[in-house]
């Protein structure tokens, strides 16, 4: 099962990470100024993660695939890793929808 991991940043701002059982981390958030905003950045995801239309399949300037999850408003919400490969992106995609539904959040910064 899923996990969402709040941490801080060195800068104080809040993110999420969203870690596959596995404990691999498959999904980032931006930098958030307030705890509450990472919280419904987190609800964002758990709501978006299933519907396909929510992902944006990108390529980094080396080449590599990534993919960002949007919200229904285009906002990115969370972003993947460097993948190898396209198919190693689409199974990444894939985790997120597994997991975010149904993750629990861990609180790392008290």
């Amino acid at each position: 099962m899923g996990k969402f991991e709040i941490t801080t940043r060195k800068n104080g701002d809040y993110q999420f990470n969203l870690k596959a059982g596995n404990g691999q981390v498959i999904l980032s958030s931006q930098g958030y100024n307030a705890k509450a905003g990472c919280e419904n950045g987190i609800e964002s995801v758990k709501k978006n993660a299933i519907d396909d239309n929510r992902y944006d399949r990108l390529e980094s300037s080396n080449g590599k695939p990534y993919f960002n999850l949007k919200a229904s408003n285009g906002q990115v919400i969370g972003s993947s890793e460097m993948y190898e490969s396209v198919a190693s992106m689409e199974n990444g995609i894939e985790s997120v929808k597994k997991n975010a539904p149904d993750a629990t959040i861990a609180d790392l910064t008290t």
